[in-house]
């Protein structure tokens, strides 16, 4: 093999030459370029992102109105069937007890007539066999 010595070699010019009074002159074109103000710049992937949040944010909105409205109207108003549920499986209240905590203006409510149909009181008769019990008590 044949003797390689670096020095010997033609060397490779790189290309780039520094210009002529480049570092004479290059404290004064720093200086220069930061007394200039800088322009703001405002990247359009930020502005998206405010869109996106307020788009999400209107959903949201939307999708919760009809919870909220049903939840009002189903709160205030509480209906017979459920009351009636109520008392009869969770309460230990019996007839006695539920007699004793009305009072005349629920007792006067209580005495009004009721019309009841021929085909009503049949349907009734019919459809429960323990009638006779009921009756007998």
């Amino acid at each position: 093999m044949k003797a390689f010595k670096l020095e010997n070699e033609p060397k490779i010019t790189t290309g780039f030459k520094t210009p002529e009074n480049y570092f004479n002159d290059f404290s004064a074109k720093v200086l220069q370029q930061i007394n200039e103000p800088e322009v703001k710049v405002i990247p359009f992937y930020k502005r998206k992102k405010v869109l996106t949040l307020l788009a999400a944010a209107v959903v949201v909105i939307a999708l919760m109105i009809p919870i909220v409205n049903n939840y009002k109207n189903t709160s205030k108003e509480l209906d017979e069937k459920t009351l009636e549920t109520y008392l009869a499986y969770q309460s230990n209240l019996n007839q006695y007890d539920l007699i004793n905590q009305l009072d005349t203006k629920d007792i006067e409510s209580l005495n009004k007539n009721i019309a009841l149909e021929d085909e009503t009181l049949e349907d009734v008769l019919a459809t429960n066999p323990n009638i006779e019990n009921l009756i007998s008590e």
